[in-house]
């Protein structure tokens, strides 16, 4: 299958070393760019990318707004230069499966798309660790439905950072089945991405140590 990506930055520097960098994978493709995040919003209903790269910084309609309004169906990675801790936390808690520093270099730039795909989430390591250390507050929302034993045992994965691939052979059960159990976790934390599982198993105490 080719991953369909839509690029939104309104630097066209940036937009074509993404694009050369993309578009030399075998499974992916460009299909279209935007400056600003208006015009992104428009290319997404028209075309359905999978993926949309998004930018912070853009005229008309920011990065974070532009994650906020695209359905759940199109996976967004944040490239962006700032790595403020604010941005960090609205883009991911906004729905995000990735959020990844310019800096960070093409092959993260690859690897995170391939993430979103799978259903997992890729931050640039520089702000892992400091994210996990904000995004456990005190209080903790309780679950629309009690999570199974085997929820709990994933969520407790997830927050070590496990990918899919990984949870499932961890415990033995395949790729899809820990994807349809990530999915479930999700719907009944009211979270929109792996992100918002970890920072829910941290604050629980489900891990006994902090990282």
């Amino acid at each position: 299958m080719t991953i369909r990506i839509v690029l939104a930055d309104d630097q066209e520097a940036i937009r074509g070393a993404f694009r050369m960098v993309l578009d030399a994978q075998p499974d992916m493709r460009v299909v279209g760019e935007a400056a600003d995040g208006l015009a992104a919003l428009d290319l997404v209903e028209q075309l359905s990318p999978d993926v949309v790269l998004a930018d912070i910084r853009m005229p008309r309609m920011d990065g974070l707004e532009l994650t906020r309004r695209l359905p759940d169906s199109v996976r967004v990675v944040v490239v962006t230069t700032f790595d403020l801790d604010s941005y960090v936390h609205s883009a991911l808690r906004n729905g995000a499966c990735g959020f990844l520093l310019k800096r960070s270099g093409p092959t993260l730039l690859v690897e995170a798309v391939r993430a979103a795909m799978a259903g997992d989430t890729l931050i640039s390591p520089q702000i892992t660790v400091r994210l996990l250390r904000h995004l456990t507050e005190p209080g903790v929302s309780e679950p629309s439905e009690p999570l199974t034993d085997r929820e709990l045992e994933i969520a407790r994965l997830v927050a070590r950072g496990f990918s899919n691939a990984e949870v499932a052979a961890e415990l033995f059960i395949s790729a899809g089945t820990a994807k349809n159990h990530v999915a479930n976790i999700q719907r009944k934390l009211g979270v929109r991405n792996r992100v918002g599982i970890a920072g829910w198993a941290w604050s629980a105490g489900l891990l006994p140590h902090h990282p």
